[in-house]
């Protein structure tokens, strides 16, 4: 089974042709980074223009990289939401447009889910139950995964991604956006044990993430210690390095902290780190340190596939197509789509038609 996937919630316009769920034949990305950079962030009409500028040609990109047609494709995998309006409604609306005329079915699909997926093209099969960790620019959550399908979202951001942090300590420090890949590179000749930032406790209790007063604390250090902002072309200082590499290793400890603590409770055979975060070498070493701790594999996407792509859209959609279920032409775009455990909607998902919502 052949499954054009198309991403486009953000800032990536992307393509690709799965076969059978695991399989990746073709996965164009067009990134939008030097669009948005001088804004320090992804601005949405401007990525909306510039998805309906690119996903022409991206999709025939993929099938050309494929070495298919059209008439080859199965079905068609699209990301609903979480994510920008503008951006969703563009990969929505060409990819039903899409499957009305070629009269073959449509999904779509939670873009979190995907991330969840992206790890099915270069690992083993997934032991359940299974913890997923998904860290992102815009998102960052640990969901328990008891087997396929079904989630349980158990600790979340309270304010801040972790990628939107990176990106915003990158800007206090007048780095460049994106802010992540910057902060890993001048971390490399930091000092993490310079500077000690404080880890969030959350007052009700919850083992939940926030980065909103680890962010405060770097504003106030670069402010009392009068740190200079990196002026473009200037070589950072040391000062910039040991604030970086302090700054990700809190990330880091915070993130694997609860995933640790939880893993106590609900026992899980695999660990599954996703989102364009886990691109981070720091986080990745860390994982594999918790999971060596706990006895159980880690698995990650390639640094291809953890950022926004359409391949692991694809998978996820390939999933559920296998299991019957499909969208209808009422399908629309939902920015604020959530994943969440299907225990109750059982019935409505055995419908060969449904409009699909996660």
């Amino acid at each position: 089974m052949l499954v054009l996937g198309i991403e486009s919630s953000c800032d990536e316009t992307a393509a690709a042709v799965i076969e059978d769920g695991n399989k990746i034949l073709s996965s164009v990305i067009s990134s939008q980074i030097e669009l948005h950079k001088p804004f320090g962030g992804v601005v949405p009409e401007l990525a909306a223009r510039e998805h309906l500028e690119k996903i022409d040609p991206i999709v025939d990109e993929a099938l050309q990289q494929a070495q298919v047609s059209l008439k080859d494709i199965d079905a068609i995998a699209v990301t609903q939401g979480p994510g920008l309006i503008g951006s969703l409604l563009v990969g929505v609306c060409y990819a039903k447009a899409l499957a009305f005329g070629l009269d073959i079915p449509f999904v779509g699909v939670n873009h979190i889910e995907g991330h969840i997926f992206s790890v099915a093209f270069e690992n083993p099969p997934i032991q359940f139950p299974a913890f997923a960790l998904i860290v992102s620019g815009g998102h960052t959550n640990l969901f328990f995964v008891p087997e396929a399908g079904k989630y349980k979202v158990i600790s979340r951001t309270r304010d801040d991604a972790a990628g939107e942090a990176f990106d915003k300590v990158a800007k206090m420090l007048g780095l460049e956006y994106p802010g992540g890949p910057i902060i890993e590179k001048l971390a490399l000749e930091g000092d993490a044990s310079k500077i000690k930032f404080p880890i969030a406790k959350i007052s009700d209790g919850r083992p939940d993430f926030s980065f909103s007063g680890l962010k405060t604390a770097v504003s106030r250090y670069v402010r009392d210690n009068a740190i200079e902002k990196v002026v473009e072309d200037e070589t950072p200082s040391q000062e910039i390095k040991d604030i970086a590499a302090s700054f990700q290793a809190t990330v880091v400890k915070s993130l694997m902290k609860n995933v640790e603590k939880l893993a106590a409770e609900f026992q899980p055979k695999t660990l599954i780190v996703a989102g364009g975060v886990a691109c981070n070498n720091a986080l990745r070493e860390a994982s594999e340190s918790v999971g060596k701790r706990l006895n159980i594999p880690v698995y990650f996407p390639s640094k291809h596939l953890s950022t926004d792509n359409a391949a692991m859209i694809a998978a996820a959609g390939y999933f559920h197509l296998q299991r019957g279920e499909q969208s209808d032409l009422r399908m629309t775009a939902d920015v604020s789509m959530r994943l969440q455990n299907f225990e109750n909607e059982d019935a409505q998902l055995k419908s060969k038609k449904v409009r699909y919502r996660l």
